[in-house]
């Protein structure tokens, strides 16, 4: 399975970068990297082998992970597109903070294959976005979920 080339998450400030999901400058976390595969939007995502859950299986919180950042990551690709601008642009995109967070697992997700999360964007309102994620190892789809993403408020800015 082909990576992410050009990832949203890679134009993203150093100040914003630390998130344990999609953070590039989070020496422990994930490192999931969103960006286009057509029109919509994907990430792909081998799970270690301690993010087991029983033998053989992925634990679900790193699932939740997953879509929580491919969500939040394919909102600031298509505003960022929205806004004339592509990953790579040397333009920083917009942010976003999940509001709100659904998943729903609908078989066991097994260790050991390359996870591929694929997203539809809508835009809601101008500072909210729905991204509807299916996440797929090899050809059978195993999670589905959907957030809900915000673009991120000033106040989340560390003084």
């Amino acid at each position: 399975m082909e990576k992410v080339k050009q990832a949203i998450q890679d134009d993203y400030a150093e100040d914003y970068s630390y998130c344990y999901g999609c953070g590039r400058l989070n020496q422990d976390g994930l490192h999931l990297r969103t960006g286009w595969e057509g029109e919509h939007t994907v990430t792909i995502y081998e799970p270690r082998p301690e993010h087991t859950a029983i033998p053989g299986f992925v634990y679900g919180g790193v699932i939740a992970s997953l879509i929580d950042c491919h969500g939040t990551g394919s909102a600031s690709l298509a505003l960022h597109r929205k806004n004339g601008h592509e990953p790579g642009d040397r333009v920083e995109p917009p942010r976003f903070v999940t509001g709100s967070l659904q998943v729903n697992f609908l078989k066991p997700t097994p260790q050991g294959v390359p996870l591929k999360a694929i997203g539809k964007v809508e835009e809601i309102h101008p500072k909210k976005w729905r991204v509807v994620t299916e996440v797929f190892a090899g050809e059978e789809c195993v999670v589905a979920g959907e957030v809900i993403a915000v673009v991120m408020p000033k106040t989340f800015v560390q003084e």
